[in-house]
């Protein structure tokens, strides 16, 4: 069964997944991990993506993000493929890094945004890489260590306004804000706005314990409390299921003897309730149709100026390299980005429709490796 689109919508909370290929290692040692996180930071204060959780297993990462103005689809083309190159250079080898696309979930915030963080939270303990929780409190290569303030927050750029709070990492809660506002009204020692300008990684992480409570010590203990309580549940199915399943809260038995009609709407891209998936699929429906869809021909000409050919070059039999490769971006641009048909692109290229299917599988591998295409084709 073909992929659907992606739910890529600005403002939604989304749980992002990528395992490496073959669920091979993409985290040999601390230097990649750091890596990682580096480009990371840099992304989301330049992108104003939020990341409220993550975690790095050796073969897989956990992102929960919202996006901002630019789509998830670029903020993670440009951390895995700039990624991938930094490790493929430092290991000395080539190829895919990643097993397929990532893989992202659209999530209900109200009911999910804390479960979601405890459960990204909670990776390393399941997974063994840590012995209890006492050990994850300090455990590097999660967040749960910085929202607890044993470790400096890795997503703050270390570029980021020198000489700020932000800059050492520090996270000044409400209680501090209320007492600047209480200075700068009785004019004793005045603060200075800019010089208290924080990262979107320091607010995200306040966004965080503020769930908590109003005092960063109170809301720190009740925070860890939180995480502690859900150790014992396991891989909880209800946050990675699919579908009617999902919606259900992950229970197959309650929906075994219901009508198809009185069944709670589901989507596999979407972790939440039935008219929040009718809401999510209903945005996601306008937005297609108001997206543009440019003629098949002003395609194909932008892509055969790219690759310095001639129209009657993707039209003949050719198999030459790069004919085939410009052939394959146009099947792969038209039918999974821009959804034509397999009919129509492949009576425009005169191939049958099963070759354009095809030639649009093989489009893929070049998009993920050739990021200039991307910035010449990808219409938002």
């Amino acid at each position: 069964m073909p992929r659907q689109p992606r739910l890529d919508t600005p403002g939604l909370l989304q749980h992002v997944m990528a395992r490496g290929i073959e669920r091979r290692e993409i985290f040999k040692d601390d230097k990649d991990r750091k890596a990682f996180l580096e480009r990371l930071a840099i992304i989301l204060e330049e992108t104003q993506t939020q990341c409220y959780a993550w975690s790095l297993i050796p073969n897989h990462f956990h992102l929960l993000i919202r996006t901002g103005p630019t789509p998830l689809s670029k903020v993670m083309r440009r951390l895995m493929t700039g990624y991938a190159v930094t490790f493929n250079k430092r290991h000395k080898r080539s190829g895919h890094l990643f097993q397929n696309r990532y893989k992202s979930v659209v999530c209900e915030e109200d009911p999910y945004l804390l479960e979601l963080v405890r459960y990204i939270h909670l990776n390393p303990l399941r997974a063994g890489l840590v012995d209890d929780l006492k050990e994850l409190d300090k455990y590097p290569w999660t967040s749960h260590s910085t929202i607890l303030g044993h470790r400096k927050n890795p997503l703050i750029p270390s570029n980021f306004k020198k000489g700020s709070l932000s800059a050492h990492g520090g996270l000044r809660f409400r209680s501090s804000v209320r007492e600047e506002r209480k200075q700068n009204i009785n004019q004793v020692n005045p603060v200075n706005p800019v010089q208290n300008k924080k990262s979107l990684a320091e607010k995200t992480a306040e966004d965080i314990l503020l769930h908590f409570g109003d005092t960063l010590k109170g809301a720190r203990r009740r925070y860890r409390q939180f995480v502690k309580n859900g150790i014992d549940q396991g891989n909880r199915p209800e946050l990675h299921g699919g579908g009617l399943v999902r919606s259900a809260g992950g229970d197959k038995t309650g929906l075994l003897g219901r009508k198809k009609e009185e069944r709670e709407k589901g989507d596999e891209r979407i972790l939440g309730s039935g008219d929040f998936v009718s809401e999510i699929l209903k945005k996601s429906n306008e937005l297609q149709e108001n997206s543009p869809k440019i003629p098949l021909e002003q395609l194909a000409n932008r892509v055969i100026a790219y690759f310095g050919i001639k129209i009657e070059d993707i039209l003949g039999k050719s198999q030459k390299n790069k004919i085939s490769m410009a052939r394959s971006v146009i099947c792969y641009f038209a039918i999974k980005k821009m959804e034509y048909s397999g009919i129509s692109v492949g009576k425009f290229l005169k191939i049958r429709r099963y070759s354009a299917l095809r030639c649009a599988e093989r489009g893929k591998k070049v998009f993920e490796t050739d990021k200039k295409l991307w910035d010449i084709l990808y219409i938002k």
